[in-house]
């Protein structure tokens, strides 16, 4: 009996739950706020074999989480969790990784871990108000780097800060992903033509360039190529088709506004 308690770490059948449960909401956290898949297989590694568990396996894909362990010492442990495709949060892949370097320090229970993680899972994102000013100011520099000039990028700013309002409080809580990101196109499309045809703007093509980069998911499809990069091809696909299925919602925004411009004014104002 001694023998088997020190091979599998000093750790009760209890306290080896713990240590799987706070690897896979380790896990579960990395993954659900938009981290790589070898992140989290890794984080998840580290944290059980910190702990002396030996026998944890992890199947990762891009919304889901496979753990197993167990063998003659350690007690038998099998957990599925479903994940959802969403968003990216990188303050809480973050903070789920400075937790890793700190439990390598050995001065956290899996109690503790586990009381960590679930204060990481509820950490506020930021202020509606700092992203509404963050998507003005992004959509505003990038109609600049890409061409626009001062009136245009101002214009971008007006455009790009009510995309955001329009992402908060109506897109996320109420609308599909893919309505969502047809609406955001449509509306910035629609936004930045006014703003063109009342003289506040001189380059429409710039402007609404500069206008739609809030809704490009750009770390998502990073992550995709990195995710194929490493050889996780079947994650790596999914949030490549996940990313072009929003850049084409976006497309489709554009170009239904710019049709419906066309039909209503017989080409005349575009």
């Amino acid at each position: 009996m001694e023998n088997e308690k020190e091979q599998s770490g000093g750790l009760t059948p209890e306290a080896q739950r713990d240590v799987l449960e706070a690897a896979m909401k380790a896990g579960h956290i990395l993954l659900e706020n938009g981290a790589e898949i070898f992140r989290v297989e890794e984080t998840m590694d580290r944290i059980c074999l910190h702990y002396g568990i030996r026998s944890g396996n992890f199947f990762v894909l891009s919304n889901g989480i496979f753990m197993t362990s167990g063998n003659e010492i350690e007690e038998i442990f099998a957990k599925v969790q479903h994940i959802p495709v969403s968003g990216t949060h990188l303050d809480r892949v973050a903070a789920v990784n400075q937790l890793s370097r700190e439990i390598e320090t050995g001065f956290l229970s899996p109690g503790d871990v586990k009381h960590r993680l679930d204060q990481i899972r509820v950490m506020p994102g930021k202020p509606k108000t700092m992203q509404i000013l963050a998507s003005g100011l992004g959509s505003a520099c990038f109609c600049y780097l890409f061409g626009g000039n001062l009136r245009d990028s101002l214009s971008a700013f007006g455009s790009g800060s009510l995309l955001y309002v329009y992402v908060i409080f109506l897109s996320a809580p109420h609308l599909s992903k893919i309505v969502g990101n047809i609406g955001g196109g449509a509306l910035v499309t629609f936004l930045c033509t006014v703003f063109y045809l009342f003289h506040f703007g001189e380059n429409l093509n710039f402007m609404i360039i500069g206008s739609i980069m809030p809704l490009i998911p750009g770390v998502a499809f990073t992550n995709a190529i990195r995710d194929i990069a490493d050889g996780d091809y079947i994650s790596g696909s999914v949030r490549m088709l996940d990313a072009l299925l929003v850049f084409f919602c976006i497309a489709m925004g554009v170009g239904l506004v710019f049709s419906l411009f066309h039909r209503l004014t017989g080409g005349v104002l575009l």
